[in-house]
């Protein structure tokens, strides 16, 4: 089979040169740019790296114009109706479905290391109690190298292993003690005889004096949350996970880069920025095409959040999935503030899908939409919904760093610039100024 080329012509100097078109197992081909800059001295420039590719990876494909997700080939939607999370943890690490003795094993393995050393129970106290959740995670989770260094040889495929299960199996517990810390409760200790949903759960909301058991339908709907959020190719976090690990930097700092990186509202914020917002158009009494209008007009600040994605240019496949045990809880519920919330993210769906100005920009909903109208109904607090999606996101961000560590071709990052600042003068003396 002939390779395929294309010819890049400097006009103004004549020369020439051919680049390799890389042609991948599904979505655009890929122009391999890395001959340029010592063939014809040319950087690229592509603010956001919205059309470059940084790295080859057999994880997570997504199509934003077809709307598909998939986690090693399987379709989102088949794994969010059959699969589990731990499941799927170990398809995106490993690339491959568990037999049901693998799977077992691997639950066993998790459970092992759900706990966290005791003394890091002491460093939550050195935070203030009204410490964001985000912060907390990430300052633990960073500190998990002074901890647990004994498998940090990064080259070694059996220590990365041995990293991706307890960052997987302590990220809930760290996670929920977030919380607990901050709220002035008692820190509760994992069960292994509780799912990986139920287990944060239960040390998120039981309390030692009284029996708890954890809500079969919230177990389930976080389970499916945990899904849908396990990995999203090379968004900002992940790209950081792999950016910080490109310097061999040991995988605990990589990922508490990574969460620092999702702490931005313009990335792992936006499911608590809808429930905001839905609060505020309830609270204001005013109708919701009131705030649709607003939206429209270019003059305005507000945007309705919850609608459109930077990647999918159709209805979010996580979406899709995610409203219908969005219904299923709220259906079910007696508390009529959260099903006012639904009441009124259903309208406002059913306006702007119906609305040509939403149409022509494909702003449809995503998943944020329905997850924190899920969050609230299950009693969690608005800091917490990012720390949930950190502990989502955890798998996809140690499966990328180890197909990093683990490819040949991998290098430290280094992106290059467009220098636009002042061209070289002369230092001129304070006293001639």
């Amino acid at each position: 089979m002939t390779k395929k080329t294309v010819t890049l012509i400097d006009d103004s100097t004549g020369r020439e040169i051919k680049l390799d078109v890389l042609e991948p197992t599904a979505g655009p081909p890929t122009i391999d740019v890395r001959p340029l800059y010592k063939a014809l001295g040319y950087f690229t420039y592509d603010p956001g790296y919205v059309s470059t590719a940084s790295c080859a990876s057999t994880i997570t494909y997504m199509d934003g114009e077809q709307g598909v997700l998939q986690y090693r080939g399987y379709p989102i939607e088949q794994l969010a109706e059959h699969s589990s999370y731990l499941e799927t943890c170990y398809l995106l690490y490993y690339g491959r479905l568990p037999t049901a003795a693998e799977l077992d094993t691997f639950i066993d393995t998790i459970n092992q290391h759900t706990m966290v050393h005791e003394a890091l129970k002491r460093f939550y106290s050195g935070f203030r109690r009204d410490a964001h959740p985000m912060a907390i995670m990430m300052g633990v989770v960073g500190a998990l190298s002074a901890f647990y260094h004994e498998h940090m040889n990064i080259h070694d495929p059996h220590d990365r292993e041995i990293v991706a299960h307890q960052l997987i199996a302590k990220m809930p517990t760290i996670a929920a003690w977030s919380y607990r810390y901050a709220k002035g409760l008692p820190f509760m200790y994992p069960r292994a005889k509780l799912s990986y949903a139920e287990d944060f759960l239960h040390m998120m909301f039981a309390n030692p004096t009284a029996p708890y058991t954890p809500d079969p339908k919230f177990a389930k709907a976080l389970d499916l949350i945990l899904i849908l959020h396990a990995d999203h190719e090379q968004n900002a976090s992940t790209s950081t996970v792999r950016l910080s690990g490109s310097s061999e930097a040991n995988p605990f700092a990589a990922v508490a880069a990574g969460i620092a990186t999702l702490w931005g509202p313009a990335h792992g914020g936006a499911n608590e920025a809808v429930i905001r917002m839905l609060q505020e158009i309830n609270e204001s009494g005013k109708p919701i095409e009131h705030y649709v209008e607003r939206a429209k007009d270019k003059n305005d600040r507000f945007r309705l959040m919850g609608f459109g994605h930077r990647v999918y240019k159709t209805y979010d496949p996580r979406a899709r999935i995610i409203r219908k045990i969005c219904h299923d809880i709220l259906d079910s519920e007696t508390d009529g503030e959260h099903q006012k919330l639904l009441d009124t993210a259903m309208k406002l769906e059913e306006i702007a899908l119906n609305d040509p100005y939403f149409q022509q920009r494909n702003l449809y909903p995503n998943v944020d939409f329905y997850s924190g109208v899920i969050f609230v109904a299950m009693g969690i607090p608005l800091n917490m919904f990012t720390v949930l999606f950190a502990m989502a996101r955890t798998i996809g961000w140690i499966s990328q760093w180890n197909e990093m560590m683990s490819d040949e071709k991998s290098r430290i990052g280094r992106p290059r610039q467009l220098y636009v600042g002042e061209a070289t003068r002369d230092y001129v003396p304070i006293s001639q100024r």
